[in-house]
């Protein structure tokens, strides 16, 4: 599987982290729902499970990476707004605030 994490991405994830426990881990989740079919997830995560891939502080589990496989994780860091985005090739479509998205 292949992803790319970008500098900024990594930076706004350690700053996460540093203040939880040191077992966590930013846990990228892609769940049913959303203005186009899947929405992505982001969370601190303690727990690892079977099914979890792991990229450095980045765990993901193998169906939502089956998804995302090919794309890049960036931070985005403006006056209005702040947040983790995926731009996923095979997005065939997303909503506007790019949460979303449909395959």
């Amino acid at each position: 599987m292949n992803l790319e994490i970008t500098d900024k991405a990594k930076s706004e994830i350690q700053n996460l982290l540093k203040n939880e426990s040191s077992k966590s881990f930013f846990r990228i989740t892609i769940e049913g729902g959303g203005c186009s079919g899947f929405k992505y997830k982001f969370s601190v995560d303690d727990n690892i499970n079977d099914d979890d891939q792991k990229f450095g502080d980045i765990i993901i589990d193998e169906t939502s990476l089956s998804l995302i496989d090919g794309s890049k994780v960036d931070f985005i860091d403006t006056l209005i707004e702040k947040s983790f985005k995926i731009l996923n090739p095979k997005a065939t479509s997303s909503c506007g605030c790019g949460t979303s998205f449909s395959i």
